[in-house]
């Protein structure tokens, strides 16, 4: 079939993909005809030096591109590496506020020093156009602070070139000092390539918190102070600091207090990028929080003002948040599964806003729930081992949420709301549910797995179950109890046995609705020892360590034998425990003990290392997650921290945040642990003591397994 010509001129940068007839990711192409079968025909632009000159054209599927203008093709042409392109697709904020750049924005770029920030001067178009078809590439002009903290040229000197790629944030020219003055630098040509100056630098698309050039200094400022004035700042608002040399710097307020030494209240802020001189979250020699190093600045609270660009209506002010959900680029999908993000990749793909998964009405019982259970996790990676012919719909869609979170870092509210569509209930699509009920639905109907956890009951019956729910009276334990004591509890008083080791152990603390808790602080287990839990496997001894014969229920909470411990003991010891006048009306039950095991060989123990926590308060759900073996890897997620736009038209913002101080708080001592004061505990401690919800724990050594899985 003939293909039909395309009037208009289109431009395309492939996704997805095996090169095919030329085209291959990251590549950029204009479409010169479309065929009946919905392939795009088209130019190749190369990379290099020769980047503006097409080769000879190609064919791509349409649903393998991602559409672009010619101004954003020509910003993406500039970017050499094929990755950074699509990396850079990847976080559209960013990239439409490059598109929009307009002489003196201030941006922030990489350079060989460290993240800089700068004033953009030019768009400059490289290269030489010597037939019709050629494209020039389009690059920055960049201007930098001095020593002296000023922006100044004292040569008429080249300004360095810099790609869409190297800016890592964009600051609009509105949120300049207008008491600042700029001095203009002199640019000149660059070697290697022909470059010429666009005065005037075009804008693509609208912006919703653009200033118009008739706004006045006055009205800004006093928009300014608008701003500043009636908006309460608190820990987690988001928040900017105009600089002493002028420059805006943006972050998130993470401690408020009065630091040693000062009297009036400051702010510990977490910037967005790494900044000279900032510390890790120490202040001279105390730590306020923990954040990655050259993030941390502590100024005075009135130094703040809310970030101006997600500046709310209710300030008064004209800039106010997009309306507008910014569009997300297609996912490229490919026919091998992500592997768990590694630990050395963690930080670096996942920490920061727009990170992790975006939520999007009452879905927060499912975001924290699929990141917590596949981010890193390595124990549930064997469920994708089913053959890709005989996958439902709704296993292809997890697949693809699952593969996009660890390759690109972030998923798109569309996509979850896709999965919970296909899930097939209404109420999964705007109901708030618990996270027990999702993993129910996620692991029997759309994993098609079979119970994680086999339970035998003091009827003998065997039961299967997806999830541990604690069960068990407030009087039973103390005020602060671990998560290894209440487990041991419930299954004692409930007289509840584990048939054979989980893979993964998910327990449920006791909680009714979302306001009451049976305990107002739980202490988590890093480490869960199930050992005496299982059921006809040997036990040993509680008081000699040789292998026990009888188990005790009425011993458990006894102060003079470690309380909350279970009890078991071989035939000598207890019938010595039990001679004691505060224990002869108990009545021990005989254990099963394996025929073939020696009575004094030591028993080997079994125990599940914590690997995520699900919280709750006031019915939103968050997680922690460990991602790798060091103790102090953890990250916490919200998948709606912040908000941008209204209810109606606008959209969440997750964020993720590196936790490492939850490694040295959760290596105290149990006993430490029990004796500290959750109120005076920084803000993510006391979250994870008093608003946990479930605590997933993990077998490394037995990673689970598809049933439905053939192996070839």
């Amino acid at each position: 079939m003939e293909p039909k010509p395309v009037v208009k001129e289109k431009f395309f940068i492939v996704l997805r993909g095996k090169s095919r007839k030329g085209f291959c990711r990251g590549c950029i192409g204009r479409v010169e005809a479309e065929t009946q079968r919905g392939e795009l025909m088209g130019l190749l632009y190369c990379g290099g030096s020769n980047a503006g000159s097409p080769k000879s054209g190609g064919i791509v599927r349409r649903e393998d591109t991602y559409p672009l203008t010619r101004h954003q093709a020509q910003l993406l042409l500039f970017v050499s590496s094929a990755g950074k392109r699509l990396e850079l697709l990847c976080n559209p904020q960013l990239f439409s506020a490059i598109c929009e750049l307009s002489p003196d924005d201030l941006v922030v770029v990489k350079h060989k020093k460290g993240h800089l920030p700068g004033m953009v001067k030019n768009l400059m178009q490289i290269g030489r156009k010597e037939n019709k078809d050629d494209l020039h590439m389009l690059g920055f002009e960049v201007e930098f602070v001095d020593s002296d903290h000023n922006f100044s040229s004292k040569k008429p000197a080249p300004l360095p070139l810099y790609s869409a790629a190297d800016i890592i944030q964009v600051v609009t020219s509105y949120s300049v000092p207008l008491g600042l003055h700029w001095k203009d630098g002199q640019c000149g040509g660059l070697n290697r390539k022909a470059v010429t100056r666009i005065n005037s630098m075009p804008n693509i698309g609208s912006r919703a918190y653009q200033v118009r050039e008739n706004h006045t200094e006055q009205s800004v400022i006093q928009s300014h102070n608008l701003s500043t004035s009636h908006v309460l700042l608190e820990v987690g608002s988001m928040v900017e600091v105009v600089s002493n040399s002028g420059i805006t710097v943006y972050g998130v307020i993470r401690w408020l207090g009065v630091p040693s030494g000062k009297t009036e209240e400051w702010a510990g802020i977490e910037l967005d990028y790494d900044v000279n001189g900032c510390s890790d979250g120490k202040y001279g020699s105390q730590r306020y929080f923990t954040c990655k190093g050259n993030r941390a600045l502590f100024v005075p609270v009135t130094k703040c003002s809310p970030d101006s660009r997600f500046v709310c209506s209710s300030t008064g002010t004209e800039t106010s948040k997009p309306t507008e959900t910014l569009p997300v680029p297609p996912f490229e999908e490919s026919e091998e599964n992500t592997p768990p993000i590694p630990e050395s990749e963690a930080l670096s793909l996942l920490v920061g806003r727009m990170k992790g998964i975006q939520g999007h009405i009452n879905s927060c019982y499912l975001d924290a729930t699929l990141f917590s259970l596949f981010s890193s996790s390595v124990t549930l990676d064997n469920i994708w081992q089913k053959p890709a012919d005989t996958e439902q719909p709704i296993t292809c869609t997890l697949r693809k949420i699952v593969n996009r979170l660890r390759r690109q870092g972030f998923v798109p509210a569309e996509s979850v709301m896709n999965f919970r569509k296909q899930l097939g209930c209404d109420t999964f699509q705007t109901d708030e549910k618990d996270p027990e009920e999702f993993i129910t639905v996620l692991f029997q109907k759309v994993l098609c797995m079979e119970p994680l956890l086999k339970l035998r009951s003091r009827r003998e019956t065997s039961q299967g179950a997806y999830t541990f729910q604690i069960f068990l009276e407030k009087e039973q334990m103390g005020k602060m109890p671990t998560v290894q004591q209440l487990l041991d509890t419930s299954c004692l008083s409930g007289d509840l046995k584990f048939e054979e080791m989980p893979s993964c152990l998910m327990v449920q603390m006791p909680r009714f609705g979302n306001k009451y808790k049976m305990f107002s602080h739980i202490i988590p287990s890093t480490e869960l020892d199930i050992t005496d839990l299982l059921y006809n496997s040997p036990r040993e001894c509680f008081v000699c360590g040789h292998l026990a014969a009888y188990e005790c229920f009425q011993c458990l909470p006894d102060r003079k034998l470690q309380p909350g411990k279970i009890k078991q003991y071989c035939s000598t010891c207890n019938t010595q425990v039990h001679s004691h006048h505060t224990r002869q009306d108990h009545s021990p039950k005989a254990l099963e003990v394996p025929a073939d095991v020696a009575p004094d060989i030591p028993v080997p123990r079994h125990k599940m290392q914590l690997f995520a926590v699900l919280c709750i308060q006031t019915s939103h759900y968050v997680s922690f997650v460990k991602y790798g073996p060091d103790p102090h890897s953890w990250l916490f997620f919200d998948s709606m921290a912040d908000r941008c736009g209204d209810d109606k038209s606008g959209y969440n913002i997750p964020e993720i945040r590196a936790c490492p101080e939850l490694g040295d708080f959760l290596s105290q001592p149990e006993e430490e642990l029990a004796q500290a004061n959750p109120s005076q505990a920084p803000e993510l401690m006391r979250r994870l003591l008093c608003d946990s919800y479930m605590f997933l724990y993990q077998d490394p050594a037995t990673p689970l397994s598809n049933p439905n899985h053939q192996e070839p």
